[in-house]
């Protein structure tokens, strides 16, 4: 009698429908987000940069596209809406004006395109005339620029030339002699130009004295001297230089203390204000106050 065993060997096998290890971690890989995504785009993406790569390192192809990008750029901008043909200038004197005019650093007509209007705003109020400036393109191909002028208050002077400057001690403009502008009051010496406020209150404090005043001179740019006709002059302390001379007023309103032959009114200490007399009054009084035999001895000697 067979055993039973030998049924099994002669039973054909069936095929294992398992795939393989490799198999099987193959189609792992593939499925893996990233692999997928590098599969579907990635590798395109990487043969189309390299097609393209390799056409522009061609020159002419360069060349050829950068010719054709300039030619669709200048079809644009100089097309007429776009052009710019006047400027026009409010708000400025004549002088001004020219001169605006000269520093613009283009030729009309231009393209709006070719107008960096920031930078032509920075360049204008460089000009010392010029407090602030807007401009902005108008219809009509119009570059409108409004310009606020500086105001001057004042004229400074100093070694090299006598300046206009406005309240905040910007510089205005130059101007050759006193005379060119007379309505203005004057001021002198280094730091003045940084304390015009503080001037412009002195003069103001200043009124009764009339035409008397001749201006106000910084000294040593700590406080101020207030200088007058017939060579006097009225020192003024670093700290209430106003209170200070308004007291000196006070006391000629009530004395005539300018009036007389005095050469300085030192209030440089508030407690004790100091009157320095002229060299004639001086003289003077030292005459006056000497015994008659030195004043006929001393006569003799001359």
């Amino acid at each position: 009698m067979r055993p039973l065993n030998w049924l099994r060997r002669d039973k054909p096998r069936k095929a294992d429908p398992a795939p393989s290890r490799w198999a099987w971690r193959l189609e792992r890989w593939m499925l893996t987000p990233s692999i997928r995504l590098a599969l579907r785009a990635g590798i395109p993406f990487a043969l189309a940069f390299g097609a393209v790569t390799g056409w522009f390192s061609v020159e002419e192809n360069r060349m050829m596209v950068l010719d054709t990008i300039a030619e669709l750029r200048a079809s644009v901008e100089q097309r007429p809406e776009f052009m710019v043909n006047v400027m026009a200038v409010e708000g400025a004197g004549p002088e001004v004006a020219a001169d605006i005019r000269d520093i613009m650093p283009f030729d009309l007509p231009t393209s709006s395109f070719d107008l960096d209007l920031e930078q032509l705003r920075d360049t204008i109020e460089g000009l010392d005339p010029v407090a602030e400036a807007s401009l902005r393109i108008r219809s009509g191909g119009v570059l409108e620029v409004d310009v606020t002028e500086r105001t001057p208050v004042a004229v400074w002077r100093t070694y090299e030339q006598l300046t206009l400057i406005d309240a905040g001690g910007a510089h205005v403009a130059e101007i050759p002699t006193r005379l060119a502008r007379p309505d203005l009051p004057l001021i002198a010496g280094d730091g003045a130009d940084k304390h015009v406020p503080e001037a412009l209150a002195l003069i103001q404090a200043a009124d009764p004295l009339g035409d008397r005043m001749r201006g106000l001179v910084r000294i040593g740019e700590r406080r101020w001297d207030v200088v007058l006709d017939r060579d006097q002059r009225i020192l003024l302390p670093e700290e209430g230089a106003l209170q200070a001379l308004e007291r000196v007023i006070a006391l000629d309103e009530a004395q005539d203390l300018l009036a007389r032959d005095i050469a300085r009114v030192d209030m440089r200490l508030g407690d004790r204000p100091t009157v320095q007399m002229n060299e004639a009054a001086t003289q003077a009084w030292w005459q006056i106050r000497a015994p008659a035999g030195a004043v006929t001895q001393a006569g003799d000697e001359q």
